[in-house]
C-alpha cells in the first residue's frame, strides 16, 4: 500500500519537457519503492512513512548555484540539492527537492544519456534522500543505487551506473 503522497511542484525555470505529471510518476514511483523496501526489511530504524510530503523545484544556473552555495557552502550549480526533513509524529516524511536544469542538460549531453531518462533519474536519487537513504559510505551506497537501480529498470531506463 502506498502512502499518501503530496507533491507541490514549482518552476522557478521553464522545464516544458517537463511537465508535473512526468514528475509526479517518476516521485511515486521512487515514494512506491522505498514503502515497500522498508516495509520488506522490517527496519525499525528506517520505518516507512504513513504520508509523504514533497516540494519539487526545478531551477535555472543561478538559483541552483546560490542554494548549492548558502547550503553546501560550494560555489556551482549541482544537478540536485535534496533537504530532507524527516518523518513527524504523525509519520509524515518531508523534503525538498531542487533540479537543476542547465546542469541536468548538460550532463545527459556531456554523458551521451537520454534527457528524460537523466531527469527521472536525478528525480529518483533526490526522492530517495528526501526519505533518509544516503550514499556517504560504501554500504549506504550499494544500498541507494541499486534501489535506484530498481526502480529505474521498471520504468525501463538503463542502469544510470552501469559502462
Amino acid at each position: 500500500m502506498s502512502p499518501d503522497l503530496s507533491l507541490a511542484i514549482q518552476y522557478g525555470s521553464p522545464a516544458p519537457e517537463l511537465p508535473r505529471w512526468r514528475l509526479r510518476r517518476w516521485v511515486l514511483r521512487a515514494v512506491e519503492a522505498v514503502v515497500h523496501a522498508r516495509a520488506s526489511a522490517a527496519n525499525p530504524d528506517a520505518p516507512a512513512p504513513a504520508a509523504v510530503a514533497l516540494t519539487l523545484r526545478l531551477v535555472d544556473a543561478d538559483e541552483g548555484r546560490e542554494l548549492n552555495r548558502s547550503f553546501r557552502n560550494k560555489d556551482y550549480a549541482t544537478n540536485v540539492l535534496t533537504f530532507e526533513y524527516g518523518i513527524d509524529p504523525g509519520g509524515t516524511a518531508s523534503g525538498d527537492i531542487v533540479l537543476c536544469l542547465p546542469v541536468l542538460h548538460r550532463e545527459a549531453a556531456e554523458q551521451g544519456k537520454n534527457l528524460l531518462d537523466h531527469a527521472a533519474h536525478l528525480t529518483v536519487h533526490g526522492v530517495l534522500h528526501a526519505l533518509g537513504y544516503d550514499h556517504v559510505d560504501a554500504a549506504e551506497a550499494l544500498e541507494m543505487e541499486g534501489l535506484e537501480v530498481h526502480i529505474l529498470k521498471k520504468m525501463r531506463i538503463a542502469d544510470p551506473y552501469g559502462d
